[in-house]
């Protein structure tokens, strides 16, 4: 099993929760977050309030897998979070070492 982490667009979430949908991954975990990045921080003002540019605001996904799925998973997040911008984001895979369901007590891939 694999644990499939996805920082993305908050713009293009919608886009890959559809996609996602698509191949049948119907059940994932996703929650705003914040970051800094590679670029340099900008200050901008508009209507008379500062706003910087250092914290970056994204959404993070989080999804169980069974190993066989991975590859499509990536290609899919990939494919449907793309702008071909700075800042699109970063997928990482994390092995999972147990899981229990916690309803039925099932165990590791029966779990998913």
């Amino acid at each position: 099993m694999k644990k499939v982490e996805a920082v993305i667009r908050t713009s293009k979430f919608e886009q890959v929760k559809k996609a996602l949908h698509e191949i049948e991954v119907n059940f994932f975990t996703y929650y705003p977050i914040s970051g800094v990045g590679n670029t340099e921080s900008q200050t901008s003002l508009w209507r008379g309030v500062k706003y910087s540019s250092e914290s970056i605001r994204r959404t993070k996904l989080e999804i169980l897998l069974r190993d066989e799925n991975v590859e499509k998973v990536i290609k899919t997040i990939s494919e449907a979070a793309r702008t071909g911008e700075v800042g699109d984001g970063k997928i990482t895979v994390i092995p999972v070492e147990h899981l229990v369901r916690i309803r039925t007590g099932e165990e590791s891939e029966e779990g998913l």
